[in-house]
């Protein structure tokens, strides 16, 4: 798991590398203290002399190993937070450079809260990985390792009392992993669901409240956010007790070391002085080895998010070429053309052909596959078999930009930016002039109308079973009139045609 986010650190590797070394020196200027707090109470029980000199200079000591570790701790977490952030940063845009490639009906399939939440939620918890984790973790267990190894120098049947307490908190700590972990993918399915329901819930509150239906929305959203709150409470439910105990018991180092180690100096077994190093050094390494151990929670979920992350990456590309448009004509053929939506195929060798300047019609029932094949023609997605071409030009052999220039496509999903709806409309082509775009606008109004009067109302049909343009002529109605009693009101999301004012349908 270091690996793969090292990898994207490129540069800022040695960096991170440079800020445990650092630590590493900060951590061990945090234990010291507790050796020279052995060599003063030394004398005191009777075990050599001890001079005011040398007492002052040990208390000298002890006082600058305290500055000397807050001034180190601070410059190794400074740098490896630099070394995090930009690694964040080469995250994102290789992950940016991934999405860009692959079909832009994969990605609407994804969601915006998932996409929102896995560039900014997910990719930022992996900063805890490499700015605390790494540096900190490996730094809080070289340390105490070393002071282990010295205290089984000094006296390893007192060395092995001292670590007595870590077998029972890694039985605590491995209980809280495994069933943690068990409910993890249910707790971030749960996240993820909610992430979008607010962003849909939000996006889209103003249909909402002009087709009254917020009860329906409002009902989803509530319901997402309380199954997340229950995942949530029910994980916690589980790991809570388990992660206090082991919290509580790893760093009571002494739990075993101050009984029996006194028996044992009793039974001559072993020294006082080696009782006293022991127990000052088990003190020294219980913080740093509490704090290693703390960074152990978070790696399932690292895991987990780095591994949804990759996922996602691993998406197979859309399939195209920078070539540019070559077809003979403009005319249309599906080819024994294969599809389906994840492990479901939705059309079974499907093949049509329309010729240039006809018009063709698709007739069918809802989920027949209408839409499917007007997304394929776009190359929103890649045919698991067969071919679409354009004059001949399969479009797979041309660039997304090459099709875009030879196709306009209307979705039947209404997609409106912050901006107005003469620049929604010139998004289509943005070298338009205000009259082109104005013209395309009226076109539009006059296909909706000529669609409701012929009864194929279905293919306008919107929430509350309205149609575009019956919602366009309403609302032509109602702005004529404001204008009427107001002839000088400005409103940047309104087309002006003619004394008309005018929505695109």
């Amino acid at each position: 798991m270091f690996k793969k986010v090292l990898d994207y650190a490129g540069e800022y590797r040695r960096l991170t590398y440079r800020s445990v070394a650092v630590l590493l020196l900060g951590v061990t200027m945090s234990v010291l203290p507790f050796w020279f707090a052995y060599q003063l109470i030394l004398p005191l029980l009777g075990y050599g002399s001890l001079e005011p000199a040398g007492a002052v200079w040990r208390v000298a000591a002890i006082a600058v190993c305290g500055i000397l570790y807050a001034r180190l701790y601070v410059r190794g977490l400074t740098m490896s937070h630099q070394a995090a952030y930009h690694t964040l940063e080469n995250i994102r845009i290789s992950l940016q450079r991934k999405l860009e490639a692959q079909p832009l009906g994969t990605i609407q399939e994804k969601g915006v809260g998932v996409l929102k939440k896995m560039f900014i939620d997910d990719i930022e918890s992996i900063e805890l990985l490499l700015a605390h984790a790494i540096p900190e973790g490996i730094s809080n267990v070289a340390v105490p390792v070393i002071v282990y190894i010295a205290m089984f120098f000094a006296d390893w049947k007192l060395a092995l009392l001292t670590l007595c307490s870590l077998p029972l908190g890694f039985v605590a700590m491995g209980v809280m992993y495994k069933q943690g972990t068990s409910k993890m993918g249910a707790y971030y399915g749960a996240a993820q669901k909610m992430n979008s329901t607010i962003v849909e819930y939000i996006n889209g509150m103003e249909v909402v409240k002009v087709f009254n239906r917020d009860g329906d929305s409002y009902k989803r959203f509530e319901t997402d956010v309380k199954n997340y709150r229950d995942f949530t409470l029910d994980w916690y439910r589980v790991c809570w007790p388990w992660m206090a105990l082991y919290n509580s018991i790893i760093p009571c180092t002494a739990m075993f070391t101050l009984p029996l180690g006194a028996w044992f100096v009793l039974q001559g077994w072993s020294t006082l002085p080696d009782l006293v190093l022991v127990l000052c050094m088990s003190f020294g390494v219980g913080a740093p080895l509490l704090r290693s151990l703390s960074f152990l929670s978070t790696m399932p979920q690292v895991n987990f998010k780095i591994e949804a992350l990759e996922q996602l990456m691993s998406a197979p590309p859309l399939q195209q070429t920078d070539r540019p448009f070559a077809g003979k004509n403009h005319s249309i053929s599906f080819e024994d053309v294969r599809f389906g939506y994840q492990e479901e195929e939705v059309l079974h060798g499907v093949s049509l052909s329309a010729r240039e300047g006809s018009l063709v019609a698709l007739v069918g029932e809802s989920g027949s596959g209408k839409s499917t094949l007007a997304k394929l023609l776009v190359h929103f997605y890649d045919v698991s078999g067969g071919a679409v071409k354009i004059g001949g030009q399969d479009v797979r052999d041309m660039s997304i930009e090459s099709l875009n220039d030879q196709i306009s496509y209307v979705s039947q999903e209404q997609f409106l930016f912050n901006m107005s709806l003469l620049e929604n409309i010139r998004l289509g082509k943005l070298d338009a002039t205000d009259e082109e775009v104005l013209s395309a606008a009226e076109k539009a109004g006059e296909a909706s109308r000529h669609a409701f009067a012929a009864g194929r109302e279905q293919s306008c049909t919107v929430a509350g079973g309205d149609t575009l343009w019956g919602i366009a002529r309403r609302y032509n109605v109602a702005m004529e009139e404001l204008l009427r009693v107001n002839p000088g009101i400005k409103n940047p999301n309104l087309i002006r045609v003619g004394d008309r004012v005018v929505i695109p349908c």
